[in-house]
């Protein structure tokens, strides 16, 4: 689609994923655009594939992808509100999208191209790998190494692990490879490998395909299988007050700043309460550790120590009750998480074969 189609749409009508893109649309074209080096657009992110009259729920945003020419594209603007909507931006070099090949076999750049959720596209190239990507996305030798990579991965940021960074650097390398084990199965599905959502969205698929007791195994090496809700509860009011004293602090620029701003509080606050108070406190449980740990990485670089060590017990409290009560705790669970990885790729293996959306099996 042309910026046009977004902004004309009937059904943009204000709080639905039309309007957010409509405004996505107008920022590219107004803003983005102009950039130096600026090769067009694209919508990523969970909104990929939802209809235009979808409500958008007010703890997500819209996510857009702004190709640069550039070798080092501008710094990634994040999150902010643009004709009250709010928008994640990012930037991606050309580079990282030239060839259709390239495309394929990554996890997070496939998906997008699979539809077309191309915004601007002045020299015809995201169209083309759009037109290629969708044809074969589906093929099983691109899914399958999709999955090996994702995989692959894991294995190796968790053999990687290096027990001497601070405690919030150390749990976040052991927290996002761990997480994406998720996004195996994801993969092998052909769904979207949501980043916030990740767990509620792998059990749908896991109860799908018939595979439903490898859930509570994957929570297990989270360490939230036994999270009350009422724990729960208390770990992100505690998560709340950190938040709002690391938004107020922060002057360090980090690639994920803007998560840890006013704009995104409802993402990161109001959307775990909702989860928890949903049933789904337990999967609520992932976006929350995230963003203990970058608040604390917030707090280090520019906070007072004092201020640091008052709220030091939070995120104490949240590791103790994740299973982690010492440095090497970190290592033991990152081996027992690779130990798991055959798990997930039998699990996966089965997904694919069953999955009927998947084209040019081997014979």
């Amino acid at each position: 689609m042309d910026i046009k189609d977004f902004s004309s749409s009937s059904e943009n009508q204000p709080g639905t994923v039309g309007s957010a893109r409509a405004a996505a649309a107008d920022w590219v074209m107004h803003q983005a655009s102009k950039e130096k080096g600026f090769m067009g657009a694209y919508f990523t992110g969970s909104t990929i594939g939802m209809p235009e009259d979808a409500p958008m729920s007010p703890s997500s945003d819209i996510d857009v992808m702004v190709v640069s020419e550039l070798a080092e594209p501008p710094v990634k603007p994040g999150k902010f509100i643009y004709r009250n909507t709010l928008i994640e931006g990012s930037y991606i070099s050309l580079s990282e999208l030239s060839s259709v090949q390239k495309v394929l076999v990554s996890h997070h750049l496939a998906g997008p191209f699979r539809v077309n959720t191309i915004i601007s596209d002045p020299h015809g190239h995201l169209h083309r790998l759009y037109s290629e990507v969708s044809r074969h996305f589906a093929d099983e030798v691109w899914v399958r190494q999709r999955c090996e990579n994702v995989l692959q991965q894991i294995k190796r940021s968790l053999l990687g692990l290096d027990l001497s960074l601070p405690l919030h650097d150390l749990f976040t390398s052991w927290l996002f490879p761990t997480g994406i084990t998720t996004h195996v199965l994801l993969l092998a599905a052909l769904k979207n490998p949501t980043v916030r959502l990740r767990y509620a969205a792998v059990r749908g698929v896991l109860e799908d395909y018939g595979l439903s007791s490898l859930y509570p195994e994957l929570l297990r090496h989270l360490g939230c299988a036994d999270l009350e809700p009422e724990r729960a509860m208390q770990h992100v009011r505690s998560l709340e007050r950190t938040f709002d004293t690391a938004a107020a602090a922060a002057k360090t620029p980090f690639f994920f700043s803007s998560d840890i701003s006013p704009v995104s509080r409802p993402i990161a606050i109001d959307g775990s309460i909702t989860l928890i108070e949903q049933g789904l406190h337990r999967e609520a449980v992932f976006w929350m550790g995230a963003t203990f740990a970058r608040c604390h990485k917030i707090l280090a670089a520019d906070s007072d120590p004092k201020v640091q060590k008052e709220l030091a017990p939070g995120l104490e409290a949240f590791l103790a009750d994740l299973g982690f009560h010492s440095v090497q705790d970190f290592s033991t669970r990152a081996a027992a998480v690779i130990d798991f990885l055959p798990e997930i790729w039998r699990a996966a293996e089965t997904i694919m074969a069953s999955n009927p959306e998947i084209t040019g099996r081997s014979t």
